[in-house]
């Protein structure tokens, strides 16, 4: 069962790119992964409700460029159904049992993701009610990841 991750944005900070490196390798050893970032779009100044639905909505378009149809997909969102390590192991044997090929853990911008990728999404999952930063969050998936391999 492979692991997919896709991202919106790029990580700024150092440590938190270190983490990601040193947990993608402690992951690639036991099963094949993929991090695929992609770019995220410039949110104007002073943005309307519609501007900032027009960022997730074209965000949500360049997401849906790395998903497929045999990915269970897991998107990440404060209103998902709170998780454990065990429910990340779950995750995968599921997927498998549905025939999937990979499960894609989704983590959207700096302002969530499109309702469209979140129907899509076979689950919706969240790991507290605070918001997190999306830099931290990625270090905080992939720990778990990780540990649950």
């Amino acid at each position: 069962m492979d692991i997919k991750l896709i991202v919106v944005g790029n990580v700024k900070e150092r440590y938190y790119q270190n983490k990601i490196d040193e947990f993608l390798k402690q992951i690639q050893k036991k099963c094949p992964v993929r991090f695929i970032c992609i770019k995220d779009e410039s949110i104007p100044k002073n943005a309307s409700d519609a501007a900032m639905q027009k960022v997730k909505d074209t965000e949500g378009i360049k997401i849906f460029e790395h998903i497929c149809n045999s990915d269970y997909v897991v998107a990440l969102c404060i209103d998902g159904k709170k998780t454990d390590n065990e429910t990340i192991r779950r995750q995968r044997e599921d997927a498998q049992n549905k025939g999937k090929t990979s499960v894609t853990y989704i983590i959207g911008g700096s302002l969530g993701l499109s309702e469209a990728v979140i129907r899509r999404a076979d689950e919706k999952m969240s790991f507290s009610n605070m918001t997190f930063p999306h830099q931290l969050m990625r270090v905080m998936l992939l720990e778990v990841l990780a540990q649950t391999m």
